[in-house]
């Protein structure tokens, strides 16, 4: 079964930047739950999976902040060609 993807034309808006936020925010959830994930592994003694959700989370974190500097770099870019509006 296929998901439909909406690219604005459901909503009648397309947001170019939202799959990055989008993931930005799926990156940061995923840390946490990896860090939940390594603590029980730690609780359970489990070595191995310690390492494994601690170097998961650090992939995740990664790719949050690669994000978080694409969206600034683009919403930077993005105001510096904005022109005021009159009222």
């Amino acid at each position: 079964m296929s998901k439909a993807q909406e690219t604005g034309q459901y909503t009648g808006t397309e947001d170019k930047d939202y799959n990055v936020i989008w993931f930005t925010e799926a990156c940061l959830g995923n840390a946490l739950r990896m860090e939940v994930y390594r603590r029980d592994a730690e609780r359970s003694g489990d070595s191995e999976l310690v390492e494994f959700f601690g170097r998961a989370q650090a992939e995740r974190r990664k790719g949050a902040e690669q994000a978080k500097v694409l969206l600034a770099r683009r919403f930077i870019g993005e105001a510096g060609n904005a022109t005021p509006t009159q009222s």
